[in-house]
C-alpha cells in the first residue's frame, strides 16, 4: 500500500464517519441539474507526506500526473490565467469567451514586487530565497489577493504555500481554503510534490516533507457512494518517480521530462459529477 493510498484512505473515513453534513443549510455549490450540492465535510483536515521516501501518488485508481504537471506548469511556470495555455479543459467552466480566468492563479504569480535585493514575481522570489537564503523563514507565496478577488472567476483554492530547508531538505506547507477529495485531493498533492522535487533540484536541495492543510475537506453527497467503493479497492506499492535531472532551471521543464516506473492502479471512476 502506498503512503498516499493509506492517508487518502483514513481521511475518507473519518470524514464519512465523524465529519459534519450541511444538508438543511443554504450552500453555493449546485449540481448540473440545478439541486443544491451539500458536502460532509471536516475542518483543518492535516495530510504529511515524506516526499524523501516515496512518490505520493494513489493507486486506488489513476491520478494522470502529466496532466496534473501540465496545469502546476500553467500556474506556477507559465503564470498564466487564460485556459489557452492549458492543454485539459478543467478549467473551461471558469473561463469567459476570451478564455481568462480572471485576476485567479498565475496571474498573481506572475506581479512583480519590490523588495530590498531587487524587483521579483513571487515565483522567483523563491527560487532567489532557495539559492541565495535558504535558512530564511520568510519564503512564501500567497494568491489569496483580497484587492483582486472581485475580479476572479473563482477565489483560489490552494492559495499559500510556504518553503522551508531543513539541512538539505526542501520542505512545503501547502495551504488550501476548500477542497473537493474525491475530484481534487490526490491530484493536489502530486502537483506539489512534484514542485517540490522540481524546486529541490534547481537550487541544489532534496526533497523533504509536503504538508498539506486543507480548511474545509468534504465529500459532495453524490460522491459518498463513489467514495466507499474506492477505499475499499486493493492497493499497490508506490511507483517510482522519475524527473529529468539534466534540468537546473525551473522555466526549461516540460510534462515530458517527468515519469513513473511501475505505476500499478484500479480502475478510473467515469463520469464523477462536478459541483459548480
Amino acid at each position: 500500500m502506498s503512503q498516499a493510498d493509506l492517508i487518502f484512505i483514513n481521511m475518507c473515513k473519518d470524514i464519512l464517519e465523524n465529519g459534519f453534513s450541511d444538508e438543511g443549510y443554504d450552500v453555493r455549490p449546485k449540481w448540473p441539474d440545478g439541486a443544491p450540492a451539500h458536502t460532509i465535510k471536516k475542518f483543518c483536515v492535516v495530510n504529511r507526506y515524506d516526499l524523501s521516501a516515496e512518490f505520493p501518488i494513489m493507486t486506488l485508481r489513476p491520478t494522470y500526473m502529466k496532466n496534473a504537471i501540465d496545469e502546476i506548469l500553467w500556474i506556477w511556470q507559465k503564470k498564466s490565467n487564460n485556459i489557452k495555455d492549458l492543454n485539459s479543459h478543467i478549467w473551461d467552466a471558469w473561463a469567459d469567451e476570451n478564455g481568462s480566468i480572471g485576476k485567479a492563479y498565475g496571474y498573481q504569480l506572475g506581479i512583480k514586487h519590490r523588495y530590498r535585493e531587487g524587483e521579483f514575481d513571487q515565483v522567483d522570489r523563491v527560487l532567489y530565497d532557495l539559492k541565495h537564503n535558504p535558512n530564511s523563514r520568510r519564503i512564501i507565496v500567497n494568491m489569496y489577493n483580497h484587492a483582486d478577488l472581485i475580479d476572479m472567476n473563482l477565489y483560489p483554492c490552494a492559495y499559500s504555500v510556504t518553503f522551508n530547508v531543513t539541512g538539505r531538505k526542501l520542505n512545503a506547507i501547502l495551504n488550501q481554503r476548500s477542497q473537493d477529495v474525491l475530484v481534487a485531493n490526490n491530484w493536489n498533492v502530486v502537483q506539489y510534490a512534484v514542485l517540490v522535487h522540481m524546486f529541490a533540484q534547481v537550487s541544489g536541495l532534496e526533497p523533504g516533507e509536503l504538508v498539506h492543510v486543507i480548511a474545509d475537506a468534504h465529500i459532495y453527497d453524490r460522491h459518498i457512494p463513489l467514495v466507499k467503493e474506492l477505499i475499499s479497492r486493493e492497493c499497490y506499492p508506490a511507483p517510482k518517480f522519475i524527473m529529468n535531472p539534466d534540468i537546473k532551471d525551473f522555466y526549461a521543464f516540460e510534462v515530458n521530462d517527468f515519469r513513473l516506473e511501475n505505476y500499478i492502479v484500479g480502475p478510473q471512476i467515469r463520469n464523477i459529477p462536478v459541483a459548480i
